[in-house]
C-alpha cells in the first residue's frame, strides 16, 4: 500500500509539472479605491445612514405604509426567494468536495451458454457432489458505494467559497432594494401630501375668484366695466374649476401607485393632514466618502461578486492540473442469500483510484479560463462604477439640498409678496385705479406662485429622501 501510495505522488508530481507548463497566467488586476477625503470642507464621521428608517421619518402614517410593503411587496418576496437559491447552491458546492457515499442492493440471473469459452470451461471444472452450482446462476449484493474526488489544488472548495460571495451578493442585493423601496414610498407619500395641499389652494383660489367675479358683476351694473371683463372672470374660475380633477385623477394615481408597492389593490391611503411647507427641516450628516463602502447596499454587493469572481479564477485555473479521485466499495455477493453470513466467503469489496490531467485539445478549459478571468475584468470595472456613482449621488443630493433651500426662501418672499398684491389690486380696481387684467393676473400670479413652493417644498422632501437612500440609508 506505501508503494501504491509513493507511486500516486510521484504521477500527481509529474502531472503537476507537464500541465503546469501550459497554464494561462492571470491577467487580471485590481481594483482603484481612491476616493476624495470628503464630501464639504468639513470632516464629519457623523452619518444619518446608520439610523434606522423609522427614527429618520417621523410621520406614524407613512412608517405603517412602509411596515406594510416590507412584508407584502412581490419584488422584494421575489428577491427573498434569489436568495434562498443562492444559499442552497452553497450547500451543493460544500457537498461537491466532501465524500460520497451511497448503499444500494441488486439482484440478477444469469445463464452462461454451453458452447462459448466460459461455458465449456463450467463444464469441464470438477463440481464437487451437494455444491453444484445452480444453472441459471443467480446474482444478490448488497453493500455501500463510496467516492471522492480529492481536492488538491482547491478547486472545489473555491467554488463552494465563490457560492457564499455570491449568496452575501444576493443578500446585499435585496438590501439594496429595501433602500429603494423605503424611498420610493417616502418619496411618493410627500408627493401626495403636495397634491392634498396644491388641492385646497385652487379651492382657495376658486373662493376669492367667485368673490372678485362678484365686485365685477356689481361693477358691471354700476356702469364701470363692460360685459367683457365679467366673462373673463367666469372663465378663470371655470378654469381653476376645470384643474381640481386634475389633480383629483393625480391623487388617485398616487394613491394606487403606493398599493402596488404594498402590495395590495387600490384603497384610500391614510396620511397626515398638513401643509407640507412646515415639515420640518432636519440638518443632514453625510459623514466620510470612505463610509459609503460598508452603508451602500449595492457596492457592498459589487465588492462580494468581485470576490466571487477572482474565485472563480483560481476555480478555471485549477482545472489545468491533474485530478485524483478515489473509489470504494464493500459488501456482500453470493448466489444465496444464506451464504451472506458466510464471510469471508461472501465478502467483497473494491478501492481504486484514478488520476487525470488534460494534456491535449484544452481549448474548452482554455475558455473557461479566459471567461472567468473577463468577468473578473467586468466585476472590476463594476465595482469601481457602483463606488463613483455612488460618491456623485452624495455629491449631487447634498449641492441640490443646498440650492432648493436658496430658492425656497425667494419662492417664499414670492408667494408673500403675491399675496398682498391681490388685496393691494382689489382695493385699486374698487376704487377705479386699476383695471380688471390686472386683478386676474395678480391672482394667476398668485396661484403659480403657491404651486411653486409647494413643489420646490416637495422636492426639499424628496432630496431629504434621496440623500439617506444615497449615503446607503433604509436597509438596516
Amino acid at each position: 500500500m506505501n508503494n501504491y501510495l509513493k507511486i500516486g505522488l510521484v504521477l500527481i508530481s509529474l502531472l503537476s509539472v507537464i500541465t503546469s507548463c501550459k497554464t494561462p497566467s492571470n491577467t487580471a488586476r485590481t481594483p482603484s479605491k481612491q476616493f476624495p477625503s470628503n464630501f464639504s470642507q468639513i470632516e464629519d464621521s457623523l452619518n444619518i445612514a446608520n439610523l434606522s428608517w423609522k427614527n429618520y421619518f417621523t410621520d406614524s402614517f407613512l412608517i405603517d405604509l412602509i411596515d406594510t410593503a416590507l412584508v407584502n411587496n412581490q419584488e422584494l418576496n421575489i428577491t427573498l426567494q434569489e436568495i434562498e437559491i443562492a444559499k442552497n447552491e452553497v450547500k451543493a458546492r460544500k457537498g461537491e468536495y466532501l465524500p460520497s457515499i451511497g448503499i444500494g442492493a441488486g439482484a440478477g440471473v444469469e445463464k452462461t451458454a454451453r458452447y462459448t469459452p466460459f461455458g465449456a470451461n463450467e463444464a469441464t471444472t470438477d463440481i464437487v457432489p451437494g455444491r453444484e452450482m445452480p444453472e441459471p446462476v443467480p446474482d444478490l449484493m448488497i453493500g455501500a458505494q463510496a467516492s471522492w474526488e480529492l481536492d488538491i489544488w482547491g478547486k472545489l472548495r473555491n467554488s463552494k467559497k465563490s457560492a457564499v460571495f455570491k449568496y452575501l451578493a444576493s443578500q446585499e442585493g435585496r438590501n439594496f432594494m429595501l433602500t429603494n423601496l423605503v424611498s420610493e414610498i417616502a418619496n411618493t407619500y410627500y408627493e401626495l401630501l403636495a397634491l392634498d395641499n396644491q388641492l385646497e389652494i385652487v379651492r382657495q383660489n376658486i373662493n376669492i375668484q367667485n368673490n372678485a367675479l362678484r365686485i365685477v358683476r356689481q361693477q358691471k351694473l354700476a356702469g364701470k366695466v363692460t360685459e367683457l371683463a365679467v366673462k373673463r372672470f367666469e372663465a378663470e374660475v371655470l378654469k381653476n374649476k376645470s384643474s381640481i380633477y386634475y389633480i383629483e385623477q393625480s391623487i388617485y394615481e398616487k394613491e394606487n401607485k403606493i398599493n402596488f408597492l404594498l402590495g395590495r389593490y387600490p384603497q384610500n391611503i391614510s396620511r397626515t393632514p398638513v401643509e407640507i411647507i412646515k415639515l420640518k427641516k432636519d440638518s443632514i450628516y453625510p459623514g466620510l466618502p470612505s463610509q459609503l463602502l460598508s452603508n451602500r447596499p449595492d457596492v457592498r454587493k459589487a465588492e462580494m461578486e468581485l470576490e466571487a469572481a477572482n474565485l472563480d479564477i483560481k476555480v478555471a485555473r485549477a482545472k489545468f492540473y491533474p485530478t485524483l479521485g478515489i473509489t470504494a466499495g464493500i459488501g456482500l455477493n453470493a448466489f444465496d442469500p444464506t451464504y451472506f453470513l458466510k464471510t469471508p466467503g461472501a465478502l467483497a469489496y473494491s478501492f481504486a483510484g484514478d488520476l487525470f490531467a488534460p494534456l491535449i485539445n484544452r481549448n474548452a478549459i482554455k475558455a473557461n479560463f479566459n471567461m472567468a478571468t473577463a468577468k473578473q475584468i467586468q466585476a472590476i470595472y463594476n465595482y469601481e462604477l457602483t463606488v463613483l456613482n455612488a460618491y456623485v449621488e452624495v455629491s449631487n443630493q447634498l449641492s441640490e439640498i443646498k440650492n432648493l433651500q436658496l430658492s425656497y426662501d425667494l419662492k417664499e418672499q414670492e408667494v408673500n409678496t403675491l399675496n398682498k398684491s391681490i388685496d393691494i389690486s382689489n382695493d385699486l380696481f374698487k376704487s377705479a385705479r386699476a383695471d380688471y387684467m390686472e386683478i386676474l393676473l395678480t391672482q394667476r400670479d398668485a396661484l403659480e406662485s403657491k404651486f411653486d413652493l409647494i413643489e420646490t417644498k416637495m422636492e426639499q422632501m424628496h432630496a431629504r429622501v434621496n440623500i439617506y437612500r444615497s449615503l446607503g440609508g433604509g436597509w438596516k
